[in-house]
C-alpha cells in the first residue's frame, strides 16, 4: 500500500474516533426540547399531589375530631338543647361547633337532633365537615313501658 494511503486511513480512523466522543449540537437540542415538553407536566403532577395529600391529612384529623366531639355530646345521654362553639385543646387551626335541638313530630316525643361541625382552612378557604345523629330520651320510654301493662313481659 502506498504510502499516502496509509495516512488516509490513519486519519479516517482518527477522524472516526473524535467523532464518537461526544454529542453533536443536534442530538443535544433535542434532548432538551424533550426535556422541556416532558418537565413540566410531571412537575404540575407532583404539586398536585402533594396538594391532595395534605387535602387528605386536613380531612383525616377533622373527621377524628368530629367523632370525638360526637362522642363528647353522644356521652351525655339527652343533651340539652343549645348551640356551642369553640377550639380544640391543642390544635388551634379547627374549630368545632354543636347545635342540639328537639325535632317537632305529633307522633315522636323525646327525640333531638345533635349536629356538630369542624372547620379548618385550607389554602385561604375554610372547609367544613359535619355529622348528625338522632338521640331520644329513653326516660320517656321507660315511663310510657311502666303505664302501659300490655308492653311488660309476665
Amino acid at each position: 500500500m502506498p504510502k499516502c494511503w496509509r495516512e488516509i486511513v490513519l486519519k479516517s480512523d482518527r477522524l472516526a474516533e473524535s467523532e464518537e466522543r461526544g454529542f453533536t449540537l443536534v442530538e443535544i437540542v433535542v434532548t432538551i426540547a424533550i426535556l422541556g415538553l416532558s418537565l413540566p407536566p410531571l412537575l404540575n403532577a407532583f404539586t398536585s399531589g402533594a396538594r391532595g395529600q395534605a387535602l387528605a391529612e386536613n380531612r383525616t384529623t377533622a373527621l377524628y375530631l368530629l367523632k370525638y366531639k360526637m362522642g363528647e355530646v353522644e356521652a351525655e345521654g339527652f343533651p340539652e338543647v343549645r348551640t356551642e362553639e369553640g377550639e380544640f385543646d391543642g390544635n388551634d387551626q379547627y374549630t368545632w361547633s354543636i347545635t342540639v335541638s328537639d325535632i317537632e313530630s305529633e307522633e315522636l316525643e323525646g327525640l333531638r337532633r345533635i349536629t356538630v361541625s369542624v372547620f379548618w382552612q385550607y389554602r385561604q378557604k375554610e372547609k367544613s365537615m359535619s355529622l348528625q345523629a338522632l338521640v331520644s330520651d329513653r326516660q320517656i320510654q321507660q315511663q310510657q313501658n311502666q303505664g302501659n301493662p300490655e308492653n311488660s313481659n309476665g
